[in-house]
């Protein structure tokens, strides 16, 4: 199967735009499943200390055979660490965990602003890159309020930002902001939650006029715009299909209908009250 195609970010690294979203599997599942997905392709993997299950991703990153310097591998660490040592000890837990020594991207999880330490936490990911344990840092569910506060403290902003992104989210506030200040948009939750997305009838329609599946005309959707996705699936079948979405291409009219169900569906989580 033919590999993702690579979205440059600022740091001047590449991130796979479709990769392996792992919440909420535990460390068994998560070393089975990221070794399947290895297997077929899959060269993205994403996990994050709240999903509990970072020993066993490492365990499938092992499991594979696969290359560590042909992976990028992703995690993200919680409020407890938004301080500047906090996260120099937030990235040793987690690459203790994972089996590695280094992380191709490292996230602030969510901004916490009720905590008000999120800044200090970009402080401490600016570090880890330059001494290169980490070779590109972002965010996770940051608004672009959130996103400008940390660029007007360091003057540097964050290589990727990952959002909860569907058709039901289109998120057009923030993706215009991320385009402007050179920061990677990546999708979680790619498909919605639940079936609900996958049987919206343009979705059928599109998925049925380019003989493939709902999730695989979502996943086109998202890589279409530039987006990178990171769907969750335990089937070696649903696995396989969801990396081969690059050999057709939504027309306009219906990227439009897709389009049109923002709002539609149910309501994202808000960055300002939640957060872990």
């Amino acid at each position: 199967m033919t590999a993702a195609p690579l979205v440059s970010l600022s740091s001047g690294h590449h991130i796979p735009q479709l990769g392996l979203g792992t919440w909420p599997f535990d460390n068994a599942q998560a070393a089975d499943v990221v070794a399947t997905a290895l297997e077929l392709g899959y060269r993205l993997v994403d996990t994050a200390e709240n999903y509990g299950n970072e020993e066993g991703v490492g365990e499938g990153l092992r499991r594979s055979g696969v290359p560590r310097s042909e992976i990028f591998l992703t995690t993200k660490f919680n409020r407890a660490w938004h301080s500047v040592a906090g996260v120099r000890e937030a990235w040793e837990n987690s690459a203790r965990r994972l089996g590695v020594d280094y992380l191709d991207l490292f996230l602030i999880h969510w901004p916490n602003p009720d905590q008000g330490t999120y800044t200090e936490a970009w402080e401490g990911l600016l570090e880890l890159r330059d001494e290169g344990k980490v070779h590109s840092i972002g965010v996770s569910n940051f608004t672009p309020e959130h996103l400008g506060t940390i660029i007007e403290a360091t003057g540097v902003g964050p290589d990727v930002n990952q959002i909860q992104l569907c058709p039901y989210w289109v998120q057009h506030e923030a993706r215009a902001y991320h385009g402007a200040h050179a920061i990677a948009t990546e999708s979680y939750s790619p498909l919605g939650k639940g079936q609900d997305l996958l049987a919206e009838s343009v979705v059928v329609a599109a998925a049925e006029a380019h003989g493939v599946t709902p999730a695989q005309a979502v996943l086109r959707w998202h890589t279409q715009q530039g987006l990178v996705a990171i769907p969750k699936s335990s089937s070696r079948e649903r696995l396989a299909q969801n990396l081969d979405v690059f050999g057709f291409e939504l027309s306009a009219a219906e990227i439009a209908a897709f389009n049109a169900l923002n709002g539609s569906g149910p309501k994202a989580a808000d960055p300002n009250t939640f957060g872990h």
